[in-house]
């Protein structure tokens, strides 16, 4: 085998190995910012970081939620935003709730980016 037929095959791998982790977020099925505002039955608002107050940093926050099937958040990941934020945005929106997305009358995964703004 040569060096170019090893470096293809491990690039076929490593494709085939990210591909699967890539298939298991895309089987979510993704729900508008709005959809996923209007399905949320309990939202508290995260507590504004005291070191935040403290030098006055204000933003917002985009944070990427996967919703299961009882409509629990499963999964939330910081897209964008201040750092000093972001924890309390991803503290808080793992205890919301949502009405559970359906395809086909069957209650479904969801994904959807939500945002959180911090103004003092």
């Amino acid at each position: 085998m040569t060096i170019t037929s090893k470096i293809a095959a491990a690039t076929a791998a490593l494709v085939f190995s990210l591909s699967g982790s890539l298939l298991a977020q895309d089987d979510a099925m993704k729900v508008s910012r709005a959809e996923a505002m209007s399905a949320a039955t309990s939202k508290p608002s995260p507590a504004y970081p005291l070191i935040a107050k403290q030098l006055k940093v204000e933003g917002e926050v985009q944070v990427h939620v996967v919703i299961g099937e009882e409509g629990k958040v499963e999964d939330a990941t910081s897209v964008a935003g201040n750092p000093i934020l972001t924890k309390a945005a991803l503290d808080t929106v793992k205890d919301w709730k949502f009405t559970p997305f359906k395809n086909n009358g069957k209650s479904v995964k969801a994904q959807a980016v939500l945002s959180f703004t911090f103004k003092m």
